[in-house]
């Protein structure tokens, strides 16, 4: 109970301190995470406006896959993207592997279906009741898409945040394609684990205090960004 509390007591000081380090690893993190959120986002948005609105012979075979891929292992990703990366991989040309571009590669493989997902199931909702309205005014496919995302934006911000709160929090992936190098791939996650291993309760604890708070800070900051609450929306 003692080796608890100064661990506590000193992973306040650390965090009250901007310890050098301990700002490192968050800022690493934050970057890496907010990178394959952002790319995610890019490819899963779309296609999940895509998915509610087109009918293809497959697409019930797309949306059940995606849906399966939301439970996926992180450490298979983690096994797959390491593979294509290596030197005797596909893609090990571009010297990718232990960089923060292959973590970020992995993060984004692994929330990709997760926001998918979540936004198609919000997409078709809207869609049903925009349907007629805009076969009636004989739109493009693209000028669809665009209106159920835009009318549909505090939905996706929902589907976005569990994507972030799945990226930020993993550990499997990243440690296998990142190497968890100091200075170059620790991140948030990573680094927990490895101070937990040597017995260095005080930084590991600060690392879960920041990692706890990067992901509240960035919850409030994209809602206060779309203003949910003050259009009494939320």
């Amino acid at each position: 109970m003692v080796d608890i509390w100064s661990g506590l007591v000193q992973a306040a000081w650390l965090v009250g301190t901007l310890d050098a380090e301990l700002l490192e690893i968050a800022l690493r993190s934050l970057k890496v995470t907010l990178s394959a959120l952002v790319i995610a986002s890019l490819i899963a948005l779309p296609l999940a406006a895509l998915l509610a609105v087109r009918r293809f012979r497959f697409r019930r075979t797309v949306i059940a896959v995606l849906n399966a891929l939301m439970g996926l292992p992180p450490v298979v990703v983690g096994l797959v993207v390491y593979v294509l990366l290596s030197r005797s991989g596909p893609l090990g040309v571009l010297g990718l592997l232990f960089t923060p571009t292959a973590m970020v590669i992995a993060q984004v493989v692994i929330i990709v279906p997760l926001i998918a997902s979540i936004a198609h199931q919000s997409i078709r909702d809207l869609w049903q009741e925009y349907h007629d309205l805009l076969i009636s005014m004989n739109v493009t496919q693209g000028q669809k898409i665009r209106t159920l995302l835009w009318d549909s934006r505090r939905a996706l911000l929902t589907a976005a945040l569990a994507g972030f709160g799945r990226g930020i929090g993993e550990v499997g992936a990243i440690m296998i394609v990142g190497g968890n190098i100091d200075h170059a791939t620790r991140v948030l996650t990573t680094a927990i684990a490895l101070e937990t291993g040597k017995g260095n309760f005080a930084l590991a604890l600060a690392l879960g205090f920041v990692l706890i708070a990067l992901a509240i800070a960035v919850n409030l900051a994209i809602h206060a960004l779309s203003r949910t609450e003050r259009e009494g929306r939320w």
